[in-house]
């Protein structure tokens, strides 16, 4: 089983849609890198993949559970932190 699996969210930003029907898996033991230049969505990723926004539409399941529709206190709760950058 996957830790954690993105299937085909969407994300936007009032009218202007910024993750275009992302997908992606993560195992147990691996170590990922989202890499992409200035606006290209990763801030817009782990923000959703944290609960501070939510996606239009698709699914996000952590350890096998959908969580895309969980508050940030509740996937903290679940082992999911977003540490935004510069915070020290």
């Amino acid at each position: 089983m996957a830790l954690l699996s993105v299937e085909n969210i969407n994300v936007a930003y009032g009218d202007v849609q910024i993750i275009h029907d992302l997908s992606l898996t993560v195992n147990e033991g691996e170590v990922v890198s989202i890499i992409g230049g200035n606006g290209a969505g990763k801030s817009t990723l782990l923000k959703t993949l944290s609960g501070l926004l939510q996606p239009s539409s698709g699914v996000i399941r952590f350890k096998g559970e959908e969580i895309q529709s969980y508050p940030p206190e509740r996937i903290v709760d679940r082992g999911i932190v977003h540490v935004p950058e510069g915070r020290r």
